[in-house]
């Protein structure tokens, strides 16, 4: 009785287990079915909101970004008509800077846009000055769009105080005392000869008189930092010439050869439109130079230690400071007749300010360089719009071209001689004499300062003014480009490449004299 009772349970137990079984593998599945009907159902509605944001009424993502754009600009617009009425409306002063800033800024974007295989990227300011010239020069345009004469000068005195506050920061003095003499010889030689060479040239090829020549030789004179920098920067990133420390050497004397062209150019626009004799113009631009280099010193030590190190949005609070000061130095030194006063006060301010700032320096770098993102369309947009196709005569644009190319060929032949005995290579040697030629923003902004000054002092002079506003103008539409193609073509095949990594590029470690 008990054996057949344990059977019978065993045979139940069995059969309870055997139809466990069944059911388990069936909930098993129901519940993988159901997880893969959730995994299905997940990611439709992972890629339904997709499919609602790109196709949903009201507009998302890039077109959304443009049309607030839009109406944000035409705000502002509605925002400035209420308060200035017919300024901003077609044929003032403010409709013709709008059109000529936003015609500048696409100008610049669709350069960039154009891409050539194995060749290097066109500067945009390149686009921004045609896209003045365009402006100017297109008859429906140029009948609604006017600018103040005032208010154009005034914009590209403050763009020359800002290129100004960029080459003062840049200054490097570990630079400029482990370069040594090529770095002077490098910044000053090249820019002196050229400016001679011009003077000659233009006194018997446009019968300039001898201080227009040289008013004309400082214009030329300066390098491009706009397009030296960039391209040096990109080439000792990528190993190319940094055992010689040659993009350091470019960068360090872009900066220094600007400040050279423009001490000239002021001393001779003093020259120019003044009635004093010659002599007594020279004494009076070494007064301004020396008012100008003692009030930069005591400002930037005196930006040194205010505001404190303690203090909150140091790089910010510095950067105001400096560029409020800097634009009243140049702008006032013009007002009370000091003209090359603000200039110098601007560089030595800036100069002596970064030497105790070390790290901190950079961010304040990074927030003038926004500053010259505004003002930088502005400038070439201005410039551009200065030349007229119409008033240009038929043989002065070959006479122009001679001019420049001439002085230019006097300045590269030149540079390569100095470079002789400073340890580089032949090849090197081409390379540097041949990437010391690219000319823009300094350009820029003396081309037109002589035709302003002319037009408002010496009506008379007006022609010869024109004549350098329109050499200003050809120098930056031929060298610009070419330079920038010349660096960034020649580069790489003729300067030895090292690893970055590997090659100490410490520039107390250059060997260079």
């Amino acid at each position: 009785m008990y054996t057949t009772e344990s059977q019978n349970e065993h045979l139940e137990d069995k059969n309870t287990s055997s139809s466990t079984t069944p059911q388990i593998l069936k909930d098993s599945s129901i519940s993988e079915h159901e997880e893969t009907k959730e995994t299905v159902l997940s990611q439709t509605e992972e890629t339904k909101p997709q499919m609602e944001k790109t196709y949903s009424c009201p507009p998302q993502g890039k077109l959304n970004k443009l049309i607030t754009n839009g109406v944000a600009f035409f705000m502002a617009w509605c925002v400035v008509w209420s308060f200035s009425g017919p300024e901003v409306l077609p044929g003032g002063n403010l409709f013709g800077l709008l059109i000529i800033f936003y015609s500048a800024i696409i100008g610049g974007k669709l350069l960039e846009l154009i891409r050539i295989p194995s060749v290097p990227q066109l500067p945009p300011l390149l686009g921004m000055l045609l896209a003045g010239f365009t402006v100017r020069n297109v008859p429906f345009l140029s009948n609604y769009i006017h600018v103040n004469n005032t208010w154009s000068s005034t914009l590209r005195t403050t763009a020359l105080t800002v290129i100004l506050i960029q080459a003062g920061l840049g200054l490097d003095p570990q630079a400029l005392r482990h370069l040594k003499r090529v770095c002077l010889r490098l910044a000053i030689g090249p820019c002196l000869m050229e400016a001679c060479s011009t003077a000659v040239v233009s006194h018997f090829l446009m019968n300039f008189p001898w201080q227009w020549g040289f008013l004309l030789g400082f214009v030329l004179g300066a390098v491009s930092p706009a397009v030296v920098v960039p391209s040096m920067l990109l080439l000792q990133e990528n190993g190319y010439g940094i055992n010689k420390g040659i993009p350091t050497l470019l960068i360090a004397a872009s900066s220094l050869d600007d400040i050279i062209a423009i001490t000239g150019f002021n001393t001779c626009l003093s020259i120019v439109f003044s009635s004093g004799g010659i002599l007594n113009n020279v004494l009076a631009s070494f007064r301004d130079v020396l008012i100008g280099a003692l009030a930069g010193a005591v400002l930037g030590i005196f930006v040194q230690y205010f505001p404190s190190g303690d203090q909150t949005k140091l790089p910010l609070k510095r950067a105001f400071l400096i560029l409020s000061m800097c634009v009243t130095a140049v702008l006032g030194s013009h007002h009370i007749g000091l003209h090359a006063a603000g200039g110098l006060c601007t560089l030595a301010l800036t100069f002596v300010a970064g030497i105790n700032w070390s790290t901190e320096k950079v961010k304040v770098q990074r927030i003038i360089k926004t500053t010259w993102y505004i003002f930088q369309p502005l400038l070439f947009g201005l410039v551009g719009s200065e030349v007229s196709v119409a008033s240009l005569q038929s043989n002065a644009i070959g006479i122009c071209v001679a001019t420049m190319s001439l002085a230019l060929l006097v300045r590269i032949s030149f540079t390569f001689l100095l470079m002789c005995f400073a340890g580089f290579s032949f090849k090197e040697k081409i390379f540097i004499a041949l990437s010391w030629m690219p000319k823009a923003t300094v350009q820029a902004v003396l081309g037109p300062l002589a035709l302003e000054t002319a037009r408002s002092s010496a009506p008379h002079l007006e022609p010869y003014s024109k004549d350098v506003m329109t050499v200003a103008f050809l120098a930056i539409l031929i060298t610009a480009p070419n330079g920038a193609l010349i660096i960034g073509i020649l580069g790489p095949k003729v300067l030895t490449r090292h690893d970055p990594n590997k090659v100490d590029v410490e520039l107390t470690k250059l060997e260079l004299h």
